[in-house]
């Protein structure tokens, strides 16, 4: 690939076909055999990401043209893959499934071809689940092979697959279709890894099981592809410059002294890479402490609390009244708080009656509906990140509902098919808190104005 490593694009005709294992193990199983493998998650998704990571030993990253914009998916590809030879790209719900805009004649917005056709025309293979199909799968591949131009498919996995009679009636079928098989892999389930109302349990929270889950789907890929034939069939064309953080904020370089703590561990592991990489660039020391037994790295100017799952670790978090008191005391004295999803519910005073830091005046509630969407934002009032009438685009993926007994100017507000003039979270003082995610690639000017916040901040005090 001209300016940066060759591809192959992980997809599936629906979600549920094994994307994540086959992607997983295929990085683990490369990156066994010697090659440098960059992981990429189609998509807003902060779970595969986390295997991706022990898979590889890469940092796992996101490539959503929705979130951060068509322009700029061939830049970050090119940043994350920087000294790789080969980079795994696991997809998003079906091969053409994204934001349905309007009346769709091919494939949607962000979806897995989509980006493939962004990175250059990267080579599609395709996750099949083997459950139940005989024969009709060569119509299934002939009409993915030929619903859009610009989508190549390079072959094909096969999964779940019920007997080496199955495997060979299902690469009979294939041959029909005219597409490659490049692994066939049994049905087992040792690697399966625990649903959560979210999606999948956080690799950084399953610990020793991830690992393990891990090793479990790189040995299957190992053992059941063809992964000579993966590596011939990568490819693609991306000679955009690489992303850099440095650039993106306007060419800072210089280290202003100031240090912000960024959330992390089981209850916050939603971030994306580029966050802390543009923290840095833009002049911040970026230290990392978990809310559930660390207290409040010495000196933090500036606090980020990222997405997460606060909710099942409530007892925890409450427990460490340490750090809540330090959270409260950094947001009193003016310091910036970034809080996104889980940052949310842990600022205010309580979560389903357990106390947390008490930095915005409310209460949060486990509920039984899923807030799963992208939103079209607009800042509400000006902020330590955003200046009033900003707009952004962003992700919601919670359960949680947060209720205040203060009036709070909102950090955004929400419009759009879905949804009718929604107010989302709270600006107050150095606070930005609510419920969207964003990607920070999209707004880096709104990271290096937090941390000019944050340097304010440390000065004043």
């Amino acid at each position: 690939m001209s300016g940066g490593a060759p591809a192959v694009v992980i997809a599936a005709p629906a979600s549920g076909s094994g994307k994540t294992t086959v992607a997983t193990g295929l990085m683990g199983a490369l990156s066994r055999a010697g090659h440098r493998v960059a992981p990429f998650k189609v998509g807003p998704d902060y779970i595969d990401p986390g295997y991706h990571t022990l898979a590889s030993g890469r940092p796992g990253r996101n490539l959503d043209p929705v979130l951060v914009g068509e322009d700029l998916i061939a830049p970050l590809y090119r940043h994350g893959s920087a000294g790789c030879d080969i980079a795994v790209v696991e997809g998003v719900m079906g091969l053409f499934d994204g934001r349905i805009e309007g009346t769709m004649t091919g494939p949607a917005t962000g979806s897995t071809a989509h980006v493939a056709a962004l990175l250059g025309g990267a080579p599609v293979i395709l996750v099949v689940d083997g459950r139940g199909q005989s024969h009709s799968m060569a119509a299934l591949l002939h009409g993915f092979a030929t619903f859009d131009d610009a989508t190549r498919i390079a072959g094909v996995i096969l999964n779940r697959v019920g007997s080496p009679r199955h495997a060979d009636v299902l690469r009979q079928a294939c041959e029909h279709a005219g597409v490659p098989v490049l692994g066939a892999l049994p049905r087992v389930d040792e690697m399966s890894v625990p649903s959560r109302h979210l999606g999948l349990v956080t690799a950084v929270e399953h610990g020793r099981r991830a690992r393990d889950a891990v090793d479990a789907m790189t040995t299957l890929v190992a053992e059941h592809v063809d992964l000579p034939a993966v590596v011939a069939a990568a490819g693609g064309h991306v000679d955009a410059e690489p992303w850099s953080a440095e650039v993106a904020v306007g060419g800072r370089s210089e280290k202003t002294g100031t240090r912000v703590a960024i959330a992390a561990g089981k209850a916050f592991s939603f971030s994306y890479a580029e966050h802390s990489e543009l923290l840095r660039a833009a002049g911040a020391e970026v230290i990392e402490f978990d809310p559930l037994t660390d207290e409040l790295p010495p000196e933090a100017a500036g606090l980020v609390l990222p997405g997460g799952f606060p909710e099942e670790f409530s007892t925890e978090l409450s427990a460490n009244d340490r750090v809540r008191q330090q959270i409260a005391a950094l947001a009193r004295g003016g310091g910036p708080v970034h809080a996104e999803c889980a940052g949310l519910a842990y600022l205010v005073d309580e979560l389903e009656g357990y106390p947390m830091c008490g930095v915005l005046a409310g209460s949060a509630r486990f509920t039984d509906r899923l807030t799963l969407a992208y939103r079209d934002a607009t800042a509400v009032a000006d902020s330590s990140l955003y200046q009033e009438g900003e707009r952004a685009v962003g992700h919601e993926f919670h359960r949680t509902t947060v209720t205040f007994t203060d009036n709070y100017q909102p950090a955004w507000v929400f419009r759009g098919r879905e949804v009718s003039a929604v107010r989302d979270g709270a600006v107050h003082a150095g606070v930005h808190a609510s419920y969207l995610h964003t990607h920070p690639a999209a707004r880096p000017h709104a990271i290096a104005r937090f941390v000019d916040a944050a340097a304010r901040s440390r000065l004043a005090g």
